[in-house]
């Protein structure tokens, strides 16, 4: 029983460290822990991390677990970087794999080996600091692999948190910039796992055994109960949250939730392009490019150098080009299946164009944009989410195409060959094939928007 922890291992971002929340999880630990407790604190977290840093944050846990014993609970304090490192840290450090680091990583640049079948996992109890990635509800732990210049991941259902504390509160020490690059991953969470292929027509078709599933499974009933609600959500209330993160404690709720809501959908529906494309942005940084708004580490040592294209906005900067592509009439084959995509992209373009309007009229905004017509999103339903999409950006004042980061022609091979390996994600695209010349076709069209 977590509540009985006498030994506890606290994981925090260093920024956070310094912040309230971490003042206020370290006094709960001191009013409901037994006496005797002792709390190790591990701050060593990379924004955005890597092979490198989860393998220091395993190679603490685990030294820790040989000099004292196990430990009684795992708490993760921060955004989806801390919650993650958490995740890997407690797996490897309670099951170290026979071979090496990348027996638990996600095929083709891993094993995908599965997480021993009586295997527990210490108590995890994650407290998001962020409205974003949603790590609280979901059993994957992303990071960049260094030696391949890309992004992967460990998915198994044993990652996801025991116990998920979410407080508006933790939230209203957020940099508006990290607000809106967060909130608009909780955006793509739910668009694409309301647009992904469906359940039932996942490719590889019914494993096995229940033991034997992908944690991604394709949209479905459930997932598109969470997702339609975290996109209305963000739709409504993402601008007013970026505009007074501390102020409107409403929309400061609302997004809590929104990110939660889409995690439960996403981290079983799963995602698709706009994340499988982000991982290659995210991991070949030009120019040194650093997310503005977003900590920088105390030195370059620190940093390796790397630069930062943060995870919301990696993800933000490809979804007009993919949904201009997923939602594009006449690209799949089967009429019942071209039929449930289509309505799908209409009704997420239908979404955020209400959600527009409203606002447009509650401000008594004069605006030289127009509301597509019901026509219009039935007809090029792609290309009216794409726009809508853009309009957002606008709003939010984020960058509009990968050449503003610095990417041009010269950088669309590496991206697409980069994104290749993300089967796990691209698979899950509603329109297929996604191989090297789709790849490169999207990240062509991103370069402008």
């Amino acid at each position: 029983n977590h509540r009985n922890a006498r030994r506890i291992l606290l994981f925090v971002d260093p920024h956070v460290r310094q912040l309230a929340p971490y003042t206020t999880v370290m006094s709960s630990i001191e009013r409901h822990a037994p006496s005797g407790h002792t709390v190790d604190v591990y701050d060593e977290i990379r924004v955005e991390p890597n092979n490198l840093s989860f393998q220091h944050a395993i190679s603490y846990m685990s030294s820790q677990i040989s000099a004292h014993g196990q430990y009684d609970a795992v708490i993760a304090l921060g955004g989806g970087s801390t919650i993650d490192t958490a995740k890997a840290a407690n797996l490897y450090a309670n099951y170290p794999p026979s071979g090496d680091f990348y027996d638990y990583v996600n095929p083709p640049l891993g094993k995908g080996l599965p997480v021993p079948a009586d295997g527990k996992l210490t108590p995890l109890i994650a407290v998001p600091t962020t409205a974003g990635t949603g790590s609280e509800t979901t059993g994957v732990a992303i990071f960049d692999d260094v030696p391949t210049r890309s992004k992967t991941g460990i998915a198994h259902r044993s990652l996801r948190p025991t116990l998920g504390i979410v407080d508006p509160d933790n939230m209203t020490h957020l940099p508006s910039s990290v607000a809106r690059y967060s909130g608009m991953d909780v955006l793509c969470h739910a668009l694409e796992s309301y647009t992904a292929i469906p359940y039932a027509s996942r490719p590889g078709g019914r494993p096995p055994s229940p033991n034997a599933r992908p944690a991604y499974q394709g949209s479905n009933p459930i997932s598109d109960i969470w997702s339609l609600h975290a996109l209305r959500e963000c739709a409504a209330y993402l601008p007013r949250f970026v505009r007074d993160v501390e102020g409107d404690a409403e929309a400061r709720s609302r997004m809590c939730l929104a990110a939660s809501s889409a995690g439960m959908g996403f981290g079983n529906a799963g995602v698709h392009l706009c994340h499988g494309m982000s991982y290659a942005v995210a991991s070949q940084v030009r120019g040194g490019y650093w997310t503005e708004g977003y900590p920088k580490p105390n030195d370059d040592e620190t940093n390796d150098g790397h630069g930062l294209v943060s995870h919301g906005l990696s993800v933000t900067i490809n979804a007009p080009s993919v949904f201009r592509f997923t939602g594009t009439p006449g690209t799949i084959d089967d009429p019942i299946a071209e039929k449930y995509s289509q309505d799908r992209h209409a009704e997420c373009a239908r979404i955020l164009a209400e959600a527009r309007r409203s606002s447009m009229a509650a401000a008594a905004a004069t605006t030289t944009t127009t509301i597509p017509s019901e026509k219009a999103m039935r007809d090029q339903p792609g290309e009216a989410l794409a726009d809508e999409l853009l309009e957002l950006m606008t709003l939010l004042q984020i960058p509009v195409g990968l050449r503003s980061l610095g990417y041009d022609e010269s950088n669309v091979e590496d991206l697409a060959r980069g994104t290749l390996p993300q089967h796990r994600v691209t698979k899950l695209s509603p329109r297929q094939p996604v191989e090297l010349e789709e790849l490169r076709g999207l990240f062509t069209s991103a370069l402008d928007g």
